[in-house]
């Protein structure tokens, strides 16, 4: 039995690897990072005519139609280049989104623009410090019109289009909660960014007053559709975290060989080589994660809420360990903005709290499989 991914998929990462090293070197991130662009528009063009954008999308709505486990070897070159575009909140959130609980009309309406790069999509899901809830959510909506706010929301600011979970009963229970598709460009929505610990990937608070919105699925069932989407996403970032890892990995390797003191490499101290098969061994239980993650997404196989956490879990714990000890292999050096080693662990720290923080997905975990056990 094979574990690993396809020759062709094995080709398409290669294609993404080489593309991004060329388009997306750290120079360019730093770029978005000290300066006042969002994201970087050329990368986001040069994205969408490799087909990458739409990887996933049918091709009736104008993407390849190639699938998720396609799309999770993109993303791990994604998170290796720290691209500083909104790929993760129009791909794995929005257009997973409408291919969940579209129409046919919102589909053949942005599907076909997120593939050719036209439209940035988000969810907003958040309203404030705190885990995803139903309960959390107080933005209202009522009859077909919605008023409150939502923060943070990834590239809420630069988005054309939004994905709003809210509350459209009292009852207490999760059918309380509804998705709803909003056009930016109908008006009735104020954006204002928020400072973050990563600006490469930008953060917004949206505030929605009289706000014109389209159901997107059925009514009642938002917050079913909540959780899949962010077990979708869990798999996809959790590539991301795992392209970091194994970047960070490789940097403090590099360095670790390079580096000379008291006449010799200091990758031939035992703290070193300790310090760098540690993130070795927590990269690699990582991937094994993922893959499994990446089988269950691709296949919408029972086992994808478990899957999911399980990868969102040891991908989390592993890119934070092993940016981390990157910047503690490069010692003193590490620490200075002219290093790129801060770049990795603010995308680190970030992508940490992106869907949830660790203890949540841990206790979603624990939840998901005392349930399977009790069935």
């Amino acid at each position: 039995m094979n574990f690993d991914f396809s020759d062709d998929q094995k080709q398409l990462r290669d294609q993404a690897c080489k593309f991004l090293a060329e388009k997306c070197p750290p120079k360019a991130v730093r770029v978005v990072l000290d300066g006042k662009e969002p994201y970087d528009r050329e990368l986001w063009k040069g994205l969408a005519e490799m087909g990458f954008l739409g990887v996933a999308i049918p091709e009736e709505f104008g993407g390849a139609g190639a699938g998720h486990l396609e799309l999770c070897v993109i993303a791990e070159e994604m998170g290796r280049a720290l691209a500083p575009v909104p790929f993760s909140s129009t791909v794995y959130l929005a257009a997973e989104a409408l291919m969940l609980a579209g129409s046919e009309a919102q589909k053949r309406k942005w599907l076909p623009k997120i593939a050719s790069g036209e439209a940035i999509g988000t969810l907003a899901l958040f309203e404030g410090a705190g885990n995803p809830s139903s309960k959390a959510i107080k933005l209202e909506a009522s009859n077909g019109v919605l008023n409150g706010s939502k923060k943070p929301v990834a590239d809420g600011a630069i988005a054309d289009f939004v994905v709003v979970a809210a509350r459209t009963a009292s009852t207490g229970r999760d059918s309380d909660v509804s998705l709803f598709l909003v056009d930016v460009k109908a008006g009735g929505i104020e954006a204002k960014s928020l400072t973050n610990l990563d600006p490469t990937r930008g953060q917004a608070e949206l505030t929605f007053s009289g706000c014109k919105a389209e159901p997107l699925g059925t009514p009642g069932e938002g917050w079913s559709l909540v959780t899949q989407l962010l077990d979708r996403a869990a798999v996809l970032i959790a590539f991301e975290q795992v392209g970091g890892a194994d970047r960070t990995l490789e940097m403090g390797r590099d360095y670790a060989l390079d580096r000379i003191a008291f006449g010799r490499p200091i990758g031939s101290f035992q703290a070193v080589k300790h310090m760098l098969a540690d993130m070795y061994v927590s990269a690699t239980l990582a991937r094994s994660n993922c893959y499994y993650g990446a089988w269950a997404l691709s296949t919408n196989a029972p086992e994808l809420p478990e899957a999911a956490a399980s990868a969102r879990i040891s991908a989390t714990q592993a890119f934070q360990h092993c940016a981390k000890n990157n910047i503690q292999v490069h010692g003193g050096m590490g620490f200075t903005w002219e290093f790129d080693c801060h770049m990795y662990y603010r995308r680190a720290n970030a992508l940490a709290l992106s869907l949830g923080s660790l203890s949540y997905w841990e206790d979603q975990l624990i939840e998901r499989m005392r349930k399977r056990n009790a069935a």
